[in-house]
């Protein structure tokens, strides 16, 4: 059996008939960028996250990047992010000359571990990034009290993380601005790149507009030195047909993520993803930790199982850091998870034959351990 590690044709299938006339509209039209679509979609998307504003721009990158500064962040600030997550988290603070300070992860979650945040605050320190890895939510309740007694700014870094729930709120709301990404393989994905800046604070809201726009309010009157960072009117159009059925895609990612728990959880040397009591997790990714980790990759592809490792370097030991002087150990969470994660198939419309077949080799493989 094939089963890939992500797979969405079956969506493509589910709203072609939908985007389609609505994709002439705008070709007719000639509305490609900023069009009333993408307008509609913001609305829309800030609805759903429980927040005022969203701002549609290129990229999740550019959606930390630009919020960043829309705060004003600059060169020689410090901003709080942890060192287990994509390297973009890091570059946008870069990106604006401020200095990325790492916190370490739980062990549980792999999300920012606020027990070990105060520590890495000094006056230099004007932000926080909580990363909800793998679309579980960070422990928001303590990371936004230490960042309130200290006032800094809290920036939710949502890229995994579309319609999560935090103590019965979306993520999105629950720091002082959030960042999604609109990569394809996302939960809410594109037919390209795209990103979303969401907020309920005004001020970031209309810096951001103006941020990823030239920095003008008029056609040619600029406020401030701004770029050009725009969510184009044809994926709004496919996004906001999605966004209509991401709750159901959701809970399908969570029922196959059900079927690989009971499945898995009494293996030996396999740790299943851990749910927090006060928060849902969306399995953006459905990642497992397990010894001897190459050797069980190299064995589920020779099954023709999709499987990726994701972040199996540190970003406080990518070479793209090593100014920073960190070395190995200064973070022993993030890099014991690194060095035992992989990701197994998961999608919407993954089925329970292909999530079986994906769990019986690797208990195979595990109970083996043939090549080790």
């Amino acid at each position: 059996m094939d089963v890939p590690f992500v797979d969405f044709s079956e969506q493509y299938q589910i709203i072609k008939d939908e985007i389609e006339p609505g994709l002439n509209k705008v070709f007719e039209a000639g509305n490609f960028i900023l069009g009333q679509e993408e307008k509609d979609f913001e609305a829309s998307f800030a609805k759903y996250c429980d927040a005022k504003y969203a701002v549609g721009v290129n990229s999740g990158t550019d959606a930390l990047y630009l919020a960043l500064a829309a705060l004003d962040i600059k060169e020689g600030d410090e901003v709080i992010l942890p060192p287990y997550t994509f390297i973009a988290t890091a570059l946008c603070i870069s990106y604006g000359g401020a200095k990325p300070v790492f916190v370490d992860i739980e062990p549980d979650t792999y999300n920012l571990d606020p027990k070990k945040l105060k520590q890495a605050i000094t006056s230099k320190t004007k932000a926080i990034i909580p990363v909800h890895i793998y679309g579980q939510a960070a422990n928001m309740q303590e990371i936004c009290a230490i960042a309130k007694e200290h006032k800094l700014k809290v920036i939710e870094d949502a890229a995994q993380a579309h319609g999560a729930r935090y103590q019965g709120r979306r993520v999105g709301s629950l720091g002082d601005v959030a960042c999604f990404s609109f990569y394809p393989t996302k939960a809410l994905g594109a037919f390209g790149d795209g990103g979303m800046i969401v907020t309920s604070d005004e001020t970031i809201y209309k810096n951001s507009l103006m941020l990823r726009d030239y920095g003008r309010e008029g056609r040619y009157e600029h406020k401030i030195k701004g770029y050009n960072s725009r969510l184009d009117t044809v994926q709004a159009v496919i996004l906001s047909a999605k966004l209509k059925r991401l709750d159901q895609w959701n809970q399908m990612r969570a029922g196959m993520a059900d079927v690989y728990r009971q499945e898995l959880a009494a293996v030996a040397d396999i740790v299943t993803p851990v749910l927090k009591s006060d928060r849902t997790h969306v399995y953006q990714t459905y990642a497992i930790r397990t010894k001897n980790r190459d050797h069980v990759v190299d064995a589920l592809k020779e099954k023709r199982i999709g499987v990726l490792i994701h972040y199996p370097i540190p970003l406080h030991l990518q070479q793209a850091y090593q100014e920073l002087g960190h070395k190995t150990g200064d973070f022993p969470v993030s890099e014991q998870v690194a060095s035992e994660i992989l990701s197994l198939p998961m999608f919407p419309h993954i089925t329970k034959e292909q999530v079986q077949y994906v769990c019986d080799s690797l208990k195979m493989i595990v109970s083996s351990k043939v090549g080790v």
